[in-house]
C-alpha cells in the first residue's frame, strides 16, 4: 500500500496517474495547501520542502522498514522501478525517458508554473514578468511539439513516467494561452493519453 500525500494540481496528479496506470494500491491523503497543511510538523517530516506529492511506501522491496519520497520525479522514478512498469529497462530507450522526465520537472512544470502565477493570480500585474514567463512557455511548447512530431512519445515508442509527468501540465494548455492548432504533434500526443483508461478515470 503506498500512502499518497495529494493535492489536485497537476504535480499531484502525476502520481495518482501513474498509480491507476499500474494498479498498485495506494490510500490518498488530501493536503489542503490552501489551509496551510503543507507546513504542518507531520507533513514536514515526509516531504521537508513543504510541497505536494509525497508519498510513503510501506512495503519497499527491500524488506525493511516503510520509506517517504517527495519531489514528483523521484516519486515516478522509485515507482516505475518498483513496479518495472512504465521505464524501459533497456540503456537507451530509460535514458531518453529520464531526459524528458527532467525536461519536464526542471523547465516545463515550473515556468508553466510561474506562467499560471503571473498571468492568472498575481495581484499586481507585472509587465516584465507575464511577458518573460508566456515567451518561454511558447518555447516550451515549441520544443515539445518538435520531439512528438519525431516519435510518439516522449521518450520514444512507449508510453512512459516523461509522458505521465508531461500530460498532466500541457493538458492546462488553455490555461497557457497555447492554441493547438499551432501544436498538431501535441494535439494527437494528447488526445492518445486522454483516451486511455487510467486518464479517463482522474480526469473524466
Amino acid at each position: 500500500m503506498i500512502d499518497l500525500y495529494y493535492a489536485d494540481t497537476p504535480n499531484g496528479q502525476k502520481i495518482t496517474l501513474f498509480l491507476e496506470e499500474t494498479g498498485i494500491p495506494y490510500q490518498l491523503h488530501r493536503i489542503d495547501i490552501s489551509k496551510g497543511d503543507q507546513f504542518k510538523p507531520e507533513f514536514l517530516a515526509i516531504s521537508p520542502n513543504n510541497k505536494i506529492p509525497a508519498i510513503v511506501d510501506n512495503s519497499p522491496i527491500d524488506g525493511g522498514e516503510p520509506i517517504s519520497i517527495f519531489e514528483s520525479g523521484a516519486i515516478l522514478i522509485y515507482l516505475a522501478e518498483k513496479s518495472g512498469k512504465l521505464l524501459s529497462q533497456h540503456l537507451r530507450e530509460k535514458t531518453t525517458q529520464l531526459q524528458w522526465l527532467f525536461w519536464q520537472v526542471g523547465g516545463f512544470g515550473p515556468m508553466l508554473g510561474q506562467n499560471h502565477h503571473f498571468t492568472r493570480y498575481a495581484t499586481e500585474k507585472v509587465p516584465y514578468a507575464i511577458k518573460r514567463y508566456t515567451e518561454e512557455t511558447q518555447r516550451l511548447y515549441s520544443v515539445l511539439e518538435k520531439r512528438l512530431a519525431q516519435s510518439p512519445y516522449l521518450g520514444g515508442k512507449e508510453y512512459s513516467i516523461a509522458d505521465i509527468a508531461t500530460y498532466t501540465w500541457a493538458r492546462l494548455h488553455d490555461h497557457h494561452n497555447i492554441d493547438l492548432t499551432n501544436y498538431p504533434a501535441i494535439n494527437k500526443w494528447l488526445n492518445n493519453i486522454n483516451q486511455r483508461p487510467a486518464t479517463k478515470k482522474i480526469f473524466g
